[in-house]
């Protein structure tokens, strides 16, 4: 057997690779720091992207939203009346974000039909898509029943031509 073909070759490979794309712990983040810890009544969650180089991240969004898991009857489309809104944090020039609004649901008003179980869904607001910047954690301050789901954009690198006739 080859020494590339044996198991602990594969897992020694498997486990650096992990620890590459890991971000770095959004404790650990240098500028961090620079955040405020949560007002009484929220809580700070941190987004701590992976790193891109400059011009790679231009092809990049990341789109935030803030929600909860809740009870829900299956069947109607629910949403929460809540926003992330952007805030400047004074003296540093980053930008942080609070969510804001309405904690109430809203729901369509469709009939379930009889007998429907409840099912738990995570329910969320109005959801902010920002550039992509890995040098800069991304905070968010929520309620404490609050959590904060993200996803990754990117961009094909092939513009689409207008032909206008």
């Amino acid at each position: 057997m080859r020494p590339h073909q044996s198991w602990i070759g594969r897992l020694v490979v498997l486990a650096s690779a992990v620890a590459l794309c890991l971000p770095v712990a959004a404790a650990d983040h240098k500028e961090l720091k620079a955040f405020p810890p949560a007002k009484e009544g929220m809580k700070r969650l941190v987004i701590v992207l992976p790193h891109k180089e400059r011009g790679e991240e231009d092809a990049f969004k990341v789109e935030i939203v803030a929600g909860k898991t809740m009870l829900t009857d299956g069947v109607n489309r629910m949403r929460l009346g809540t926003a992330i809104e952007a805030r400047p944090l004074k003296g540093w020039g980053y930008t942080y974000y609070d969510v804001t609004g309405s904690g109430h649901a809203m729901s369509t008003m469709m009939a379930p039909p009889p007998g429907t179980p409840k099912v738990k869904r995570f329910v969320a607001g109005t959801s902010l898509t920002i550039r992509y910047n890995s040098r800069l954690p991304i905070v968010v301050y929520a309620p404490p029943e609050y959590e904060l789901r993200y996803r990754i954009w990117k961009a094909p690198q092939r513009f689409e031509t207008v032909n206008n006739g």
